[in-house]
């Protein structure tokens, strides 16, 4: 059996954006029962040296449509981060969601070997599509998604194994 490489990533990152958008309505939900500011979420953080909720986010945005766009072959959408408030991060949620749907299998299977490059501020890094994947954007993505998560869940919303995996 061949791997499919659009099952391996565009439903895999759409289900953990719909599980992040959930959880990120319950982070929202519980500032407003328990009448706390909701910034105190959105900029809390779970070690002086990380990044807040906001950041984790961004980047569990960036991370998958980029990784889905790159396998593609495709333009990666620029989205400012600026989201400061629950409503934008889940907005920027539901833009990421909308994208990732754009693209089929035939965009996507067959990029096994394709070259996907990473830019970073002074290097470009080539890495084979399904190394890519599998190596880096995947556990990046779930990296920043179990980071939003922990925050939220660390400064008392609650939420449960399920909210992270999503139903069944």
């Amino acid at each position: 059996m061949t791997l499919s490489m659009y099952q391996a990533s565009v439903p895999v990152f759409l289900r953990g954006l719909e599980n992040l958008k959930a959880i990120l309505a319950k982070g929202a939900a519980h500032a407003e029962a328990k009448k706390i500011d909701p910034a105190v979420f959105v900029n809390a953080r779970l070690a002086p040296d990380m990044l807040h909720l906001a950041r984790q986010v961004q980047i569990a945005s960036d991370a998958a449509k980029g990784c889905t766009a790159r396998l593609a072959g495709g333009e990666i959408p620029s989205f400012p981060d600026t989201e400061t408030t629950f409503p934008e991060l889940e907005a920027r949620v539901v833009k990421t969601i909308d994208f990732v749907k754009g693209f089929t299998a035939a965009q996507i299977d067959g990029s096994e070997e394709r070259i996907c490059i990473l830019k970073t501020r002074t290097d470009e890094i080539r890495h084979r599509g399904q190394d890519y994947l599998f190596k880096l954007a995947l556990p990046n993505f779930f990296f920043h998604v179990t980071t939003a998560y922990d925050i939220l869940r660390h400064n008392g919303v609650e939420l449960g194994k399920l909210d992270y995996l999503g139903r069944p």
